[in-house]
């Protein structure tokens, strides 16, 4: 059972990684794809909290999405393998809520970094080279 315990928990540590690896990957690449936009966007007055705001807001419209199909999935085969599980139950709700948490934590500061470095596009460049 601890090893079950041990491999699973592993397993789940390594999926929640490649999971932000990702949500960095696809948040980086439609930066680099609205960097013309962006550099309009600052050149015609947008703040940095604005373009942040732009793109944590499409970060967290993606999350909300996997989010909501996730949790329709993990309640239509939670009572099935509610047999399998040890001291929870296949829809305990604490549990939802705390994975909810964990996986929007983990999308924010994923797509952070993406955010915070379309706030340093030079818009005369970016309009300049697009």
């Amino acid at each position: 059972q601890r090893l079950n315990f041990v491999l699973v928990s592993a397993f789940a540590v390594v999926a929640l990684l490649l999971t932000a690896a990702g949500l960095y990957g696809v948040m980086a690449y439609l930066v680099a794809e609205r960097t013309r936009e962006i550099g309009l966007r600052m050149a015609l007055g947008a703040t940095s909290r604005q373009v942040v705001a732009m793109v944590l807001g499409q970060a967290g419209a993606m999350m909300a999405v996997g989010i909501g199909i996730g949790m329709a999935g993990a309640l239509l085969t939670g009572r099935a393998i509610g047999s399998l599980l040890y001291g929870v139950s296949g829809v305990d709700l604490g549990v939802y809520l705390g994975v909810t948490v964990l996986l929007a934590v983990v999308a924010l500061c994923a797509a952070a970094v993406p955010s915070l470095r379309a706030t340093r596009i030079d818009p005369l460049a970016a309009i300049r080279n697009a």
